[in-house]
């Protein structure tokens, strides 16, 4: 058993995955638009044709999964964050610095008791990220 997030955006999940795939070095498994499903008077049936049906990303050793969500047009992301874990201050940065171009810096990059570098932020998607650098053993 596992969990695994499923990110639904009212219409920005293309700009979203490419931002990821920029940023963070996602590499995009599947993606599909609504145009490409077999006809259906199912939720999302009158979706606009190029919004994401469907698409899985692997980001790190993490697979994320992501659509238009065509359903809930009220999309919003409260409750959670992911927590991005990399191996060192300078990944950290970078990481950080991209996810906070056009979203809201929380906390800034800073040692705590629990990590030599952990911060957090919403990226311009709505979505929270926690970035750490794990302790060292």
């Amino acid at each position: 058993m596992y969990v695994q997030p499923y990110l639904f955006f009212n219409g920005r999940c293309e700009e979203a995955i490419h931002y990821y795939e920029k940023y963070l070095g996602a590499k995009v498994n599947a993606k599909m638009r609504y145009k490409e499903a077999p006809p259906s008077d199912g939720p999302g049936a009158d979706a606009h044709g190029e919004h994401i049906m469907y698409s899985n990303l692997t980001i790190g050793d993490t697979v994320v999964m992501a659509s238009d969500d065509c359903v809930n047009k009220d999309t919003t992301f409260q409750g959670f964050s992911l927590s991005l874990t990399v191996d060192n201050h300078t990944e950290a940065d970078r990481a950080f610095n991209a996810l906070a171009d056009g979203g809201q810096v929380h906390m800034p990059l800073s040692q705590t008791f629990f990590s030599p570098y952990f911060g957090m932020l919403a990226d311009r998607f709505g979505i929270r990220w926690m970035i750490m650098v794990p302790p060292e053993a």
